[in-house]
């Protein structure tokens, strides 16, 4: 008798709490709505429109924060758009979302080479060599452009200057005036 009102109490709290968590979506499901601006954004990065597919991609994010994607898609226009280091940053947060996210990886690895870290690009390698058992695209592709990016020359200050020639010299002679 005496532990009834703690009984009826605590079985009303359990009750609110459970009903609460059958509002919500579950974790792993992106919000509609930033999966809408997703396509429209997509759309516009293929029309090479990229100020508009950065800001619906920006949009899906405000969104939800949650789209993994809309981070690979702005880091894909920021490496076109010649900024790795925006790129590098942006797989990131995908990354933190996803770790095993080899889109992700392989777009890291990439905007590494492109900043010259190569020996980096090669740790993104070998993890998606380790999750994918298989031949994947992405594997090849970072391949490619690690491969590409060694056998490319690597021009100095002095590669680029030409040496100075005989006649190129100016007349240093102080002019009449």
């Amino acid at each position: 008798m005496r532990f009834s009102p703690a009984a009826i109490a605590l079985s009303l709290v359990f009750a609110t709490v459970s009903s609460v968590s059958f509002g919500q979506m579950a974790d792993v499901e992106i919000n509609p709505r930033s999966l809408a601006y997703m396509q429209k954004g997509e759309v516009a990065q293929k029309e090479g429109k990229f100020e508009l597919a950065s800001d619906l991609y920006e949009t899906a994010l405000a969104v939800d924060p949650r789209n993994g994607s809309a981070f690979i898609a702005l880091a894909q226009i920021a490496r076109v758009q010649d900024l790795p280091g925006k790129a590098i940053q942006l797989y990131r947060e995908a990354l933190i979302l996803d770790p095993n996210n080899i889109d992700a990886l392989a777009g890291e690895g990439e905007a590494l080479v492109q900043r010259g870290a190569v020996e980096k690009a090669k740790l993104n390698l070998s993890r998606i060599k380790t999750l994918c058992r298989t031949r994947c695209p992405q594997t090849a592709q970072l391949s490619a452009a690690i491969t590409a990016f060694e056998k490319a020359p690597i021009l100095s200050a002095q590669a680029v200057t030409s040496e100075p020639k005989v006649g190129d010299e100016k007349n240093e002679e102080p002019q009449p005036e």
